[in-house]
């Protein structure tokens, strides 16, 4: 077990200390280069708060669409996607349609969370 900080407060120190600090003092290349960093720890700050409970619910979705035990992440999407490749799988097998759709709304909620047809979506599934 880490002593505090936290690795999620590292990063979000890190990224605000990028934007509020140093940002406003950089021009040109350098501060795109910046940006980009900064952009990037907002990535893996999404990524740590979400992935942990995102990844036990695909997992479970996966297992029960493939009727598998499986408990690796990576083979339970390699599994998919062979199925899916084989035609052994179709957007018409129950559930996988909305899988497909959580798994991509979650993956955009750390990458893009500011992309209008993410944003778009999710308030559509609110209402």
């Amino acid at each position: 077990m880490q002593d505090l900080p936290t690795s999620l407060e590292i990063v979000g120190v890190v990224s605000d200390f990028m934007r509020e600090q140093v940002l406003p003092e950089l021009e040109g290349r350098t501060r795109f280069h910046a940006l980009v960093a900064a952009n990037a720890l907002d990535i893996v700050r999404r990524e740590l708060e979400t992935a942990p409970e995102a990844n036990v619910m695909e997992i479970a979705r996966l297992q029960a669409l493939l009727s598998s035990k499986e408990t690796d992440l990576e083979a339970l999407n390699k599994k998919l996607s062979d199925h899916i490749e084989t035609g052994a799988l179709t957007l018409e097998t129950p559930g996988l349609k909305e899988h497909l759709w959580t798994s991509t709304l979650t993956k955009l909620s750390i990458d893009q969370p500011k992309y209008s047809a993410y944003r778009k979506a999710v308030k559509e599934n609110r209402t």
